[in-house]
């Protein structure tokens, strides 16, 4: 049995039509999945948590979706799951990656299988290439190779999983805040359009649990923004309602490239 413990954002709901045994499907404390849920995970109350998964005989654990640091609460912790939370708070202090490294380590320490959002659907992760009609040009293809340098700077930092990059320069960078955040952000900038949106994981991150994800409603924003096209790291970026994101880019003239660094 798998329980699908749902962040924010529609990845849960993607997978859950994907799977073809209804998996149970928990919220996490804080979240607001578009999914309907039948359990809650509160990090305060790991260990009945994980006691409860297993009265329901759970033997598999998919996260899936966003959770801002800000949604954690440590309150009302019970007695029981003290020294998982120990653990927990002392990597968030050395970042977002580090704690969840340990908090995949403390389910499978208790005998969980984690199974990766991308290894349940598959579809998820497209080919390399680019997906639409609009092709990069050639600025933008050095604005790409720009994007890595600047992906990796920040994913070492444990700061975030995306940038825009304009001739050759950095305009916006992923924060705790999110994606559609620094994208809004663009929305009034004063140096006119044009750029790319490029996204990747962190440098040396665990591929089963914070996979980043882009859709049609990254595409609007990015149309929004006035920016050009949308660069995703092949095989490291989840690319939901494939056709939709695709349409989407089409109508509004970005280029949706899967590029292989």
């Amino acid at each position: 049995m798998l329980a699908l413990v749902a962040g924010n954002g529609g990845l849960p709901g993607h997978l859950a039509r994907a799977l073809s045994v209804q998996p149970i499907l928990v919220r996490i404390d804080g979240a607001s999945p578009e999914i309907g849920t039948e359990l809650t995970f509160r990090l305060g109350r790991i260990a009945s948590f994980m006691d409860a998964l297993k009265a329901r005989g759970v033997t598999e654990v998919c996260f899936a979706g966003a959770v801002r640091r800000s949604e954690i609460d440590l309150g009302e912790a019970e007695a029981c799951s003290k020294h998982f939370i120990d653990r927990i708070v002392a990597a968030l202090e050395k970042g977002d990656d580090g704690a969840l490294t340990i908090l995949l380590q403390i389910f499978e320490a208790e005998g969980f299988v984690i199974r990766a959002a991308h290894e349940l659907a598959p579809d998820l992760l497209p080919a390399s290439g680019v997906l639409t009609r609009k092709q990069p040009a050639p600025g933008d293809i050095k604005d790409a190779a720009r994007a890595d340098a600047a992906l990796k700077a920040i994913g070492d930092a444990d700061v975030g999983q995306a940038c825009v990059v304009r001739q050759g320069q950095v305009i916006a960078i992923e924060t705790s805040y999110g994606t559609d955040w620094m994208l809004e952000s663009l929305d009034r900038r004063p140096d006119g359009l044009g750029g790319i949106f490029a996204k990747a994981p962190k440098p040396g991150q665990d591929l089963r649990v914070d996979l980043p994800t882009i859709g049609p409603r990254t595409v609007t924003r990015v149309a929004k923004a006035g920016l050009g096209g949308i660069v995703i790291k092949a095989g490291g970026v989840m690319v939901l309602e494939r056709e939709e994101t695709v349409q989407v880019a089409n109508e509004s003239g970005v280029f949706l490239w899967v590029r292989r660094p």
